[in-house]
């Protein structure tokens, strides 16, 4: 026995396939489908063809010859991308972190509220972002400030109900 074994008495090595003799020896096909009749390559000359092997360790960024470069347009078409951001609005930003601050101060939940208020004129009339923040910072520190508002009534009612329930029962006092 030789070494190496001649290819196809190797007990090891996989078969080989056979070969199609309608294809062409780059693999590709060429005519019509002969399902659909529809030839994809038609009016592609054969160096426009899709080619038969990709390297999968070529460099990023190489292409064949008349390939654009993976990742990048070809040449004469714009390229595509998203819009630039757009800017969002200073005082619909401040707006909202008072409103928030005003969870825990109570003092600065209104002046958020004021401040989306004239954020979201500012929105309208400019155009940017944030409209959002303007209109939470709105219903934040209005509703906070509600609430504020009926947390000292109740502390005045408690209060009132407290002095004259005190007047009151010291004069009925026995000493």
């Amino acid at each position: 026995m030789t070494y190496p074994p001649p290819p196809g008495n190797d007990p090891w090595s996989p078969p080989t396939p056979p070969v199609d003799p309608t294809l062409p020896v780059s693999g590709q096909p060429t005519g019509p489908d002969p399902y659909t009749g529809i030839d994809p390559y038609a009016g592609m000359k054969s160096e426009q063809a899709a080619p038969a092997h990709v390297d999968p360790y070529a460099a990023p960024g190489y292409a064949p010859a008349g390939y654009p470069a993976a990742g990048y347009p070809a040449a004469g078409y714009p390229g595509y991308g998203y819009p630039p951001p757009q800017k969002t609005n200073g005082m619909a930003i401040a707006a909202l972190v008072l409103a928030l601050v005003g969870i825990a101060s109570c003092i600065t939940a209104p002046i958020g509220a004021i401040l989306g208020h004239v954020a979201q004129k500012q929105i309208r009339q400019t155009g940017e972002g944030g409209e959002g923040m303007a209109k939470a910072a709105i219903i934040i520190g209005w509703i906070l400030t509600g609430l504020m508002v009926l947390g000292i009534i109740f502390y005045i009612v408690i209060i009132v109900i407290a002095v004259s329930s005190g007047s009151t029962s010291s004069s009925t006092s026995g000493y």
